[in-house]
């Protein structure tokens, strides 16, 4: 007998921890940029599971890449090699220009991952270089120590004692970095482009700045590209669009475009300090995950993303400009890049993305008042359209 929406969300609330804010629908499928719910309505995806479906949803290459590795071997130990998980490794390190990769299974771990190579290079130099600098409103992730690097306290409250080490300084501002950092520092850990905190982008010079204070002090410069990376920029990473190299870049979400894992990728200065044993996985890159991202980095380049996302990215980014022209008591500024664009309000935005979402369309809101737009970077000028002619339904009635 086929369950009601009613009787799932029951369920749901029944038997899982009550940790996320759901909205009253219940997924069933998706193609391409659409999504459709238990009840069949359809609702076009400009959230895209938080950045993560980059293909949209039943990309065909993706799904008979994942269906031919299931038939192989889904899983095996790190113990032994496997031909997927040695050619994705190396696209990895090609398209990121650093030298060595290693295989998580989520975002916060590939960020937990960093943090301890960042520690164990520092200790190479000093046995007081452990401090990491992170920045104001970051988010990296729901483990400890990525919690306490997170530079938001809602998220830390309650948590306590956080593990030492760690201090904040806001994003975007080069001198308060340089009245902080010391030669106890032992890396400056920041997302290249701020996504959860409400889609903030540094100005063109901050960055060039933060490496030569890293390289003077000799701490590492680590940049999270969870969110804004894996095209989403209009790069492959966000620090290649501001020509700034990390020692340690981090990588999740679009990677395997829904299947989960992550990545740290290394200077081969920096990830010659690891030996067998200091770090591992049981289920890091197995073949399935693997698989999977391997398929979608092929389809980023066979398929001209990229070039896409600029494309569109603009086209969306416009027509966003023109709703913040005619609301402008409602939207203040338009910002991002690429297919990574926030719009922020003079309110809260929670009710705006419920409105949306009634009318069949998903985005949402981070930081409280900005509304975040993350779709397949696959997505045309015909669905921004169809996304804006919603958003002005909804912004006119409120």
């Amino acid at each position: 007998m086929k369950m009601t929406k009613e009787t799932i969300m029951k369920q749901d609330e029944n038997y899982y921890l009550p940790v996320f804010s759901r909205y009253p629908i219940v997924i069933s499928h998706g193609e391409g940029p659409y999504v459709y719910d238990s009840e069949g309505k359809k609702y076009i995806d400009f959230l895209a599971g938080i950045a993560v479906n980059v293909l949209g949803h039943g990309h065909k290459a993706l799904v008979n890449a994942i269906c031919e590795q299931a038939h192989k071997v889904i899983h095996c130990s790190n113990l032994y090699y496997t031909a997927v998980q040695a050619e994705l490794g190396e696209m990895l390190a090609k398209v990121s220009g650093l030298d060595k990769v290693f295989l998580a299974n989520s975002g916060a771990e590939a960020n937990e991952g960093a943090l301890k190579l960042a520690r164990k290079y520092g200790k190479t130099i000093s046995p007081d270089k452990f401090e990491i600098i992170a920045a104001e409103h970051s988010f990296h992730g729901r483990t400890l120590a990525t919690l306490t690097a997170t530079g938001q306290p809602k998220y830390q409250k309650g948590y306590e004692p956080l593990p030492g080490g760690f201090s904040h300084v806001p994003f975007n501002d080069l001198a308060a970095l340089e009245a902080k950092i010391s030669e106890k520092t032992c890396a400056v850990f920041l997302e290249t482009i701020q996504g959860e905190g409400g889609i903030h982008v540094p100005g063109e010079s901050y960055f060039a700045g933060v490496r030569k204070l890293c390289d003077k002090y000799q701490a590492l410069l680590v940049l999270d590209e969870i969110q804004c990376g894996m095209g989403r920029s209009g790069k492959m990473f966000a620090y290649q669009l501001l020509n700034v190299k990390p020692d340690i870049a981090t990588v999740a979400k679009g990677l395997a475009g829904g299947v989960p894992i992550g990545a740290f990728m290394a200077t081969d200065k920096v990830a010659k300090v690891f030996s067998a044993g200091d770090h591992g996985s049981t289920f890091g890159g197995n073949p399935l995950a693997s698989a999977a991202g391997v398929a979608v980095l092929k389809a980023i380049a066979d398929e001209q993303l990229l070039e896409n996302t600029i494309t569109v990215g603009k086209y969306l980014f416009d027509k966003l400009q023109g709703l913040k022209a005619k609301y402008p008591k409602i939207i203040t500024e338009i910002r991002g890049k690429g297919l990574i664009l926030g719009a922020q309000l003079t309110q809260p935005g929670r009710s705006i993305v419920e409105a949306c979402l009634k009318k069949g369309v998903i985005i949402n809101c981070t930081a409280g008042d900005v509304l975040r737009f993350v779709p397949p970077l696959n997505i045309t000028t015909a669905h921004v359209d169809e996304v804006i002619t919603v958003l002005d339904e909804v912004l006119a009635h409120t």
